[in-house]
């Protein structure tokens, strides 16, 4: 068991839509010497800015968030940049804390790690069990580097490095950008403007038959820090809410708690994505005690809640 509260704790991405509640569950900890780097000042893709990070905030732990990310179509537009980028922060960043003796690096992965027909639920057993989904590929081979090199530092310099792989997030405060947003903010934001403009159509993307597992960003954070908290070992471990649902009932909700009484119309042009996503999250309870509390509809309420007061229209 670490005890946060004294640590001197990085968070990279710390002012993004995770690491926001990451900051505040940090907070609710008692930690007082936290340490948000922003790109302006601390570009992580350059080893340079990375030691200055390092040597302004004195970490003693990283949780490694930051990372570029987007939906389908920004993933499709930009393969090379989410792989060198992604890549790039997260190999120099750990091998900058190693050097620097940094007690503790919690990386965080996703879900676009696993293979494209890993077996349901997906088990971090089955990891390497095949090619991920190729939209997003590149991407998710570039944050898996982050175990690989995790475990060879622990077997090589006993580095206590962690990798957490969670499932894909949803809450307040998520990003509702048409070219980086995900799809569930997608979705809240084509249906509230299709009331807004009396539109008698909605067009979403695929057929409607991918399923996608989904947690509240505020649990997100919290299993991040029990696991930074009592997890020291080197096999990844799984961080969801064990709840599957497809995008076509996704989007019927979305309408219903929207407003939107129009038509659906499926562009079956574009693609699917991963057929199907859901987590195994037995090794979360049993490592580190981490269950999700959130119920989908009401998160997605309070998501919906938040969108509508905050969007510009």
């Amino acid at each position: 068991m670490m005890d946060l509260a004294p640590k001197r704790i990085m968070i990279t991405g710390g002012s993004g839509f995770l690491g926001r509640y990451l900051v505040e569950a940090l907070a609710a900890r008692g930690c007082q010497h936290l340490f948000v780097p922003r790109r302006a000042e601390y570009d992580l893709r350059y080893p340079e800015a990375i030691d200055q990070a390092l040597a302004d905030s004195q970490a003693n732990v990283i949780i490694h968030l930051a990372a570029v990310v987007g939906g389908i179509g920004a993933n499709r537009a930009a393969p090379g940049t989410f792989f060198y980028d992604n890549l790039m922060m997260g190999v120099q960043l750990m091998e900058s804390a190693r050097k620097s003796g940094v007690e503790k690096f919690v990386g965080i992965g996703t879900v676009c790690e696993y293979p494209k027909f890993a077996p349901i639920p997906f088990c971090e057993a089955d990891l390497w069990n095949g090619y991920p989904e190729e939209t997003n590929a590149p991407y998710g081979l570039a944050k898996k580097m982050l175990l690989v090199q995790g475990q060879a530092y622990r077997q090589q310099f006993n580095f206590n490095a962690i990798h957490l792989i969670p499932v894909n997030l949803y809450g307040p405060g998520d990003n509702f950008s048409w070219e980086t947003g995900h799809v569930i903010p997608h979705l809240i934001r084509r249906c509230l403007e299709a009331v807004d403009m009396d539109q008698p159509e909605v067009v979403v993307w695929g057929d409607g038959t991918a399923t996608r597992e989904f947690l509240y960003a505020a649990d997100a954070a919290e299993g991040i820090v029990l696991a930074a908290e009592q997890y020291d070992g080197p096999e990844p471990v799984n961080i969801g809410s064990s709840f599957e649902i497809s995008i076509r009932e996704l989007v019927s909700i979305i309408a219903e708690e929207t407003g939107f009484r129009g038509r659906i119309v499926w562009d079956t042009s574009k693609p699917n994505g991963q057929p199907r996503r859901k987590l195994d999250v037995s090794r979360a309870q049993e490592l580190f005690g981490f269950t999700a509390v959130t119920d989908f509809r009401t998160g997605l309420r309070q998501t919906i809640d938040w969108y509508r007061q905050n969007r510009e229209r």
